[in-house]
């Protein structure tokens, strides 16, 4: 009996343990100025996804394959620039692509010194500067993406971080807005307001729902979800509210074998990465407290499981004086037990991350870039 039971507990051993995951990494950019936002897909319609890139005062793309970088707009606004939405629309096999700037997040109130959304027109020669064509917006826009509402249709979901007038988190709510791409896009864009009852929204994420997104948007309540109608967004009918009471930065979902997760980085520039099994706020578990301004979130199946793994960085030094990014792996079901490993030990600030198989080697890469690091890398995903 002794000799079946330590046999049982090797083998119990052994299955829990999982190999360090191996990504490569490489130096795309040295002479990042912020990095604050990241985007990818194809500019260039070669079949390829390509990086693209909101730095201090210039959107760029980088060419899948030499990696060479091309300007698309410089000094759009006085201040700077601070995020960007890339996704190909309308099937032609080509992102769309629109822009925020003007960052200025203490000017809460007057629209015209504080931030702005931009749609580019993209040019017949992509490596050449495309025209911006300046749409509505609000003070302290912060985050923008491309979200499906129907077959063939898709919204510009933009984010402000404040409500207009707003200080401290205080006072009106956040207008999150949803834009309409007309058919020329010189002529006036339809934008509709989603919500107002949020304060300091930070980020936003979807999940696919049919031929339709899910929109989960991060912030200083909670993690509010909503749905597209057919002829609105609405908060969702069945729990509208993921988690409320508890200020989020980050906000992703994923999913594992078995259910589906949401997970965040709390307070908004915080230490915690938190994941909420089953999409509720009863199954909260705590993946790490060791993050230095947590500022970058991603979520996909990287390592060939069937399930999603969490990609975290973050821009400061934390108590280990470390920045740096870890991807984390499920060893369960329930979405309750997480193992770290690093990607890259303090030789990336991380402002943002996004996911791609930039190869077609079937698995999906990590892009990142630093802030004080001032630099863009790919991860390339060596894993069998």
């Amino acid at each position: 009996m002794p000799g079946y039971f330590l046999l049982f507990l090797a083998e119990v051993w052994m299955a829990q343990r999982i190999a360090p995951p191996t990504f490569e990494g490489q130096v795309v950019d040295d002479q990042v100025a912020i990095g604050y936002g990241l985007a990818t897909g194809d500019v260039d319609g070669d079949g390829k996804p390509d990086i693209l890139l909101a730095d201090k005062k210039q959107f760029v793309w980088y060419r899948n394959g030499d990696w060479k970088r091309f300007v698309m707009v410089e000094n759009l606004t006085e201040s700077d620039n601070v995020c960007i939405a890339a996704r190909d629309i309308d099937g032609d096999g080509r992102v769309e692509v629109a822009v925020g700037a003007q960052w200025n997040p203490g000017e809460t109130s007057d629209a015209s010194k504080s931030g702005s959304v931009h749609y580019l027109i993209r040019p017949e020669d992509p490596t050449q500067r495309w025209t911006p064509i300046e749409l509505h917006h609000e003070p302290t826009i912060h985050r923008m993406r491309w979200v499906k509402v129907a077959k063939d249709n898709y919204h510009l979901i933009v984010l402000p971080l404040h409500g207009r007038g707003n200080r401290g988190g205080e006072g009106a709510g956040v207008k999150v807005i949803a834009y309409e791409k007309p058919a020329n896009p010189r002529a006036v864009w339809k934008f509709t307001i989603i919500d107002e009852s949020m304060h300091l929204t930070h980020n936003l994420d979807m999940r696919e729902d049919g031929d339709r997104e899910r929109l989960y948007i991060g912030g200083k309540e909670g993690i509010k979800v909503f749905n597209y109608n057919g002829r609105k967004w609405v908060p969702a009918a069945n729990k509208p509210w993921v988690v409320r009471e508890k200020s989020f930065g980050e906000v992703r979902t994923g999913s594992l074998s078995s259910q589906k997760f949401v997970v965040g980085i709390e307070p908004m520039h915080g230490t915690h990465l938190t994941v909420y099994g089953k999409e509720s706020d009863s199954a909260r578990a705590v993946l790490t407290e060791d993050l230095g301004q947590g500022h970058a979130l991603a979520t996909a199946d990287l390592l060939g499981q069937g399930s999603d793994q969490i990609i975290v960085g973050w821009r400061e030094p934390n108590a280990e004086k470390k920045v740096g990014i870890k991807i984390f792996i499920s060893k369960d079901d329930d979405a309750g037990m997480w193992q770290g490993y690093w990607v890259d030990e303090d030789g990336m600030a991380c402002e943002d991350v996004r996911l791609a198989d930039l190869d077609g080697d079937g698995k999906t890469d990590i892009i990142a870039a630093g802030r004080a690091s001032h630099n863009l890398k790919i991860y390339w995903n060596r894993n069998n």
